[in-house]
């Protein structure tokens, strides 16, 4: 039985450095899917010349041009409402709550079950792993 995951198998995370447009196949020619936001995290999935097959938070796959992403790391709320604690602990002062489908600035991993982000309003604190997608 498969006890840890390899490094090699370790999901590589991007995000979008402007709208971009996402494709059925890697060229400019193909058929537009839909748009995604500034800042929207996608799981790489095949990196190919000057394209980057991707996954989105609903599980769409499509293809995005390489210029369109940064290595930057995002993550979004996948609940309705994430609470960022000031510590990562339950008990830990609220610093603010995100709705559904927001997009934080990935700062650090914390500890086991948390990660420490940052809101684009400067506010930063630490969110549960399970209410956030991107990691």
């Amino acid at each position: 039985m498969l006890l840890a995951v390899p490094a090699a198998w370790a999901l590589d995370y991007r995000s979008a450095t402007e709208a971009a447009v996402l494709w059925d196949a890697p060229a400019a020619k193909a058929k537009r899917l839909f748009v995604i936001a500034r800042g929207t995290p996608v799981e790489l999935v095949l990196a190919q010349d000057a394209w980057s097959k991707v996954r989105d938070a609903k599980g769409n796959m499509a293809w995005i041009e390489n210029r369109s992403l940064s290595p930057q790391r995002t993550v979004m709320v996948r609940v309705d409402k994430a609470q960022v604690r000031a510590q990562a602990d339950d008990k830990a002062p609220l610093v603010f709550e995100a709705e559904k489908d927001v997009v934080l600035n990935w700062l650090e991993a914390g500890p086991a079950g948390w990660v420490k982000v940052k809101h684009r309003d400067g506010q930063s604190g630490f969110v549960r792993v399970a209410q956030v997608w991107g990691l």
